[in-house]
């Protein structure tokens, strides 16, 4: 009953998801203007008024706006998607092949964040001595540095030096490249590198001073010891619940900087159907990243539980404000 409860309770999300987002965007776009433009070929274009009218016809914009959203969430609801105004393709066949390049891109920076965020928390907290300070110092100056960093302004930067000046790496992506994936990567990855960095080291000091910690110094395991086999895994909770937000905050930033270096995938079709008012490519590219989000904090909280054992003992799937501070 309780795994039932579980699935009914993520299912249930993940409609609420889909329906909030799918209305948000449907009204957002109708508000900005008439999506015949698209319909029609795009702005100039010379079509005449029986065209018009039956394009109005064909797309069911001649019928009221409530009448069109009701429409829009059964397709939706049954995963039809209907076909690009300004494309004339599926739009479930134009997203999944923009897809696997945002999920690349977007995992690659997650894997890159936490490694990274890892590493200066680890090092923050084993510095010892005036240099170790200070390097801790310069380590917690940098997490803030990067958290407040814009993504833009990063990728515009890393162009600049990596790119333009040293010519090391290239400015765009194709996609296949994988030295065009480095930069891309990497304005991904350091604003949220430097937000699970201080959610990392904050936690790992907790834990180190926790009971079990000084129970286990005291038994003579050495501080290596202590920190991989005890501190660590409870240290990395917090930053473990907080890896389904950082992945779709990957996943908008994604937009960002998929235009950024020209590189394809959904966040640039996603720009590319807001600017030519294409509703089907928008609502199917929002309604496949809020269920990929969904995926990632169901994948999260499953986690969670294989990591911390008393999540299981309480029957719960997400800790609560309380168990942040592991080992307490």
């Amino acid at each position: 009953m309780r795994i039932a409860r579980w699935a009914l309770a993520r299912i249930g999300s993940a409609l609420l998801v889909v329906w909030v987002v799918t209305t948000i965007v449907f009204f957002a776009l109708r508000a900005s203007g008439d999506p015949l433009e698209a319909i029609l070929g795009g702005p100039g274009s010379q079509a005449g008024p029986e065209a018009v009218a039956r394009a109005r016809e064909t797309y069911g914009l001649d019928q009221p706006l409530v009448w069109q959203y009701l429409l829009l969430l059964g397709r939706v609801g049954t995963l039809q998607l209907g076909d690009s105004y300004a494309r004339r393709q599926p739009v479930a066949e134009l997203v999944a092949a923009q897809l696997p390049s945002t999920l690349l891109l977007a995992t690659l920076a997650l894997v890159l964040a936490w490694t990274l965020a890892l590493l200066g928390a680890v090092i923050a907290q084993t510095a010892r001595g005036s240099v170790g300070r200070a390097v801790a110092a310069a380590l917690r100056g940098a997490e803030v540095v990067a958290t407040v960093t814009p993504q833009f302004w990063l990728g515009a930067v890393l162009i600049l030096v990596f790119a333009a000046s040293l010519g090391v790496l290239p400015a765009t992506s194709n996609g296949t490249d994988p030295a065009g994936l480095v930069l891309p990567v990497i304005t991904l990855a350091i604003p949220i590198a430097g937000f699970l960095a201080q959610v990392m080291r904050d936690a790992l000091g907790e834990a180190d001073a926790a009971p079990f910690a000084t129970t286990a110094r005291s038994r003579g395991a050495s501080e290596s010891r202590v920190l991989l086999r005890h501190t660590l895994r409870h240290a990395s909770l917090p930053a473990l619940a907080l890896s389904g937000w950082a992945y779709g905050s990957l996943l908008s930033g994604a937009v960002i900087v998929e235009t950024l270096f020209a590189r394809p995938g959904l966040g640039r079709l996603l720009i590319d159907g807001a600017l030519q008012r294409d509703v089907p490519i928008v609502i199917g590219a929002v309604v496949v990243v809020a269920l990929v989000y969904i995926a990632v904090m169901v994948v999260g909280d499953a986690l969670e539980l294989l990591v911390d054992p008393r999540l299981r003992h309480r029957g719960r799937t997400a800790p609560r404000p309380a168990d942040v501070a592991v080992g307490s």
